[in-house]
């Protein structure tokens, strides 16, 4: 039995993905001196050989055409912390970079201060999705903090989680 997707209502599906838990990560790149950046919660592993990741993005973002331009970038995974840092960069037509410290990547990506971890990625390949594009990238360089205290910072139900306050080993 077939079901036409034009059955589900968007509200109903955003509700049902959000009961899934995902981190938080922000895409960065730097263009002719300008920084780039965009929080973003689809992100994950694709393969082991080569190393790959992926995220996806609207299709409409202002922020990715130049990511694309760039060829590389940058994936901040967010510690619990870090809760400004996804709002700012949630947000469109503002300064997200404002009053954040970063350092450049092996790659020339800005790496910010305070991440979890980060992956230095060169786009490998673009896939269009309905409203979204799939981005995947091949991983040059990364960096495993070691702050043994150190949470990732969560999303769920459209609240910000952090794994610590429920109980989580």
């Amino acid at each position: 039995m077939s079901l036409s997707s034009s059955a589900i209502e968007p509200l109903r599906f955003r509700e049902a993905l959000g009961h899934y838990a995902s981190g938080i990560t922000v895409i960065t790149s730097l263009i002719d001196g300008e920084l780039i950046g965009f929080t973003c919660q689809s992100f994950y592993s694709v393969s082991m050989s080569p190393p790959l990741v992926s995220f996806s993005v609207m299709s409409s973002s202002a922020s990715y055409p130049k990511i694309r331009q760039a060829g590389r970038f940058a994936v901040n995974i967010l510690s619990d912390e870090q809760v400004r840092i996804s709002n700012q960069f949630a947000r469109r037509g503002t300064d997200k970079w404002h009053q954040v410290d970063w350092q450049s990547s092996p790659l020339g990506n800005p790496i910010i201060a305070g991440s979890l971890h980060w992956l230095d990625c060169e786009i490998y390949a673009e896939h269009a999705a309905g409203d979204h594009l799939i981005v995947i990238g091949e991983v040059k360089a990364l960096d495993l903090q070691e702050a043994a205290t150190t949470q990732p910072l969560l999303y769920y139900k459209g609240q910000y989680r952090n794994i610590a306050e429920h109980g989580a080993v």
